[in-house]
């Protein structure tokens, strides 16, 4: 199949943060785009004024009759009408990560992968490239304020694009620069224990063509035949690393070595040091594609973050609301390690939305001592997503395992007159499900 054959794409869950990125991506090859999802949301809605149809119903008689090429999320159940009707009729239906994958054929990839990071490295580093002179094409999981988009249309033969583990989607990409930054047990529903997740990130490894940059410290033994394996981190003897972290707020700074150069004293916009770790491997790309030393200390502190990844919300003399998508234990502690390190005096509430019964069975224990670390927590439902509940699996699962006890429970429908009645000095919004669309009620709520 050539992509150059193709006139109407139709997109079954156009409104998930990746297909939203190769929705725009075909739109902005002229072609004609439309698509169906669950709900409108304030992605779909922006999709709709770019000029791509959605419509939020599973009905047969909106098909269009002239489809070229269906492209799915495996978010979609196997019920859904539209999507059975079409493979059933015998339309060319790919996997979003399949036609990434066709993509990526044509242009020189740099995938990003890992259970945690891979977003806020893959923004990191388009805005680098960018800033650097390397006008590659990106297709990010969150939308970057830099671009205002998940969508970066570029001129050059590089493109970059997130490696999903998630229903093992990355093994569609043979990069010719891959990066690795954690292999922490997830998507158990998917994989049934943590040793297959790894192997699948083994054979990852073993599709990439050129360089393999991955944290250290991680199960990894070998990249592709051709492959080189530099490892990045804190460690003396990493290939990149990173040494002298500090945080000034709002900013860290630190000082980086690597592909023979060393740096002092880099200014980066992001709090955090799990986000210092993201733009060391993404300064080590860079520099191995050519970018100079002047442009990337600028870019790096002209970086304005992503949506949703520890997101400025609000800042004033007496509070501070920050939102941020942490759905995994490890993303909770870095958070709000994160925001520990930048306000060490002030009180720190936290409000939880737990994401999927299956995550919060595997890791319940791990969230209750993550949560822990705040000052005070409130815990919501658990957002099902794509699953189907599992008996005796609740948030109170993760609700009598904390040992916080400045807690409490609520629903989604609750939580402003919860927020109403706390006395707030740091609040912070956490979670992977819609606990997102609340965050401009939220805000409001705050600014009083």
């Amino acid at each position: 199949m050539r992509i150059s054959d193709l006139q109407h794409l139709y997109f079954v869950g156009i409104g998930g943060i990746g297909m939203s990125a190769l929705a725009r991506y075909f739109h902005h090859l002229g072609k004609t785009v439309s698509g169906y999802d669950r709900t409108e949301t304030r992605l779909t809605r922006a999709l709709v004024q770019e000029g791509i149809p959605v419509h939020y119903e599973d009905r047969l008689e909106l098909l269009s009759a002239s489809i070229d090429l269906v492209i799915y999320t495996p978010a979609i159940p196997d019920t859904h009408q539209q999507l059975s009707h079409l493979k059933a009729a015998g339309y060319p239906v790919y996997k979003r990560a399949a036609v990434l994958g066709l993509i990526a054929q044509h242009q020189k990839a740099i995938g990003v992968a890992g259970t945690h990071g891979k977003t806020t490295t893959s923004a990191i580093l388009t805005h680098l490239l960018r800033e650097g002179g390397i006008d590659c094409t990106a297709f990010l999981g969150g939308i970057a304020a830099n671009f205002e988009s998940n969508f970066v249309a570029g001129d050059s033969e590089w493109v970059v694009m997130e490696a999903d583990e998630f229903d093992r989607s990355f093994l569609h990409l043979h990069p010719h620069i891959g990066v690795i930054t954690s292999m922490d047990a997830d998507h158990l529903d998917i994989y049934g224990h943590a040793h297959a997740l790894e192997e699948s990130f083994e054979a990852y490894a073993s599709q990439v063509q050129e360089t393999l940059y991955h944290a250290t410290g991680l199960p990894l033994t070998k990249a592709g035949p051709a492959a080189q394996l530099l490892g990045y981190g804190t460690e003396a003897e990493a290939a990149i690393q990173v040494s002298n972290i500090r945080s000034v707020p709002p900013n860290m700074y630190f000082d980086w070595k690597g592909h023979g150069q060393a740096w002092k004293d880099l200014q980066f916009s992001m709090a955090g040091i799990h986000n210092v770790h993201n733009a060391a491997v993404a300064l080590g790309v860079a520099v191995q594609l050519g970018a100079k030393e002047a442009d990337l200390r600028s870019a790096l502190s002209s970086f304005r973050g992503i949506q949703r990844r520890f997101e400025w919300i609000y800042r004033s003399e007496e509070l501070v609301y920050i939102d941020d998508y942490a759905h995994h234990p490890t993303e909770l502690e870095a958070a709000i390690q994160a925001a520990r390190e930048l306000y060490p005096k002030r009180k720190l509430t936290g409000v939880f939305q737990p994401h999927l019964y299956s995550r919060t069975q595997d890791f319940a224990t791990g969230f209750a001592q993550a949560l822990d670390a705040l000052d005070e927590v409130v815990l919501m439902d658990i957002y099902p997503a794509r699953e189907l509940p599992i008996e005796g699996v609740t948030a109170d699962l993760i609700y009598h395992q904390m040992k916080n006890p400045n807690k409490q429970r609520c629903s989604k429908s609750e939580l402003l007159e919860v927020l109403k009645g706390l006395e707030l000095e740091v609040l912070m919004t956490l979670g992977a499900g819609d606990i997102g669309a609340l965050v401009p009620d939220v805000a409001n709520l705050l600014r009083g």
